[in-house]
């Protein structure tokens, strides 16, 4: 039997991690992104002739962008946006590495695609 649209829509598939961040003293939640969040994370990487930005202005705070898009509390609510997300980037890049690496595999990101959007 395959899935509706509902049994589609309905599920519950963002898949969220516990990451013991030492350097922080504590855990954090890491959560997926969805689709609609991954584009627009993806889109911050590209110029409008769709072609990749140098690779300099694509990896600025690449760490902390995507470790303030899959941080959140327990609703599932992030915990970084706007001016916090350059904090955030000022913090432990081993903490950031920690944090980036669990977020990427829950969100399908793979260092591929990072070069293929960077154009290198």
């Amino acid at each position: 039997m395959y899935l509706s649209a509902d049994d589609i829509l309905n599920a519950d598939d963002l898949g969220r991690e516990a990451v013991e961040v030492p350097e922080w003293s504590g855990t954090v939640l890491v959560q997926g992104m969805t689709g609609t969040e991954r584009d627009r994370f993806e889109a911050a990487m590209v110029n409008d002739s769709m072609t990749g930005v140098s690779k300099d202005k694509a990896l600025d705070m690449y760490r902390a962008r995507l470790a303030a898009a899959c941080l959140v509390d327990e609703n599932g609510k992030r915990l970084f946006q706007g001016s916090a997300v350059k904090r955030l980037g000022e913090k432990s890049a081993q903490a950031l590495t920690r944090v980036v690496d669990v977020a990427s595999r829950l969100s399908g990101l793979t260092d591929d695609d990072v070069q293929e959007l960077t154009g290198n």
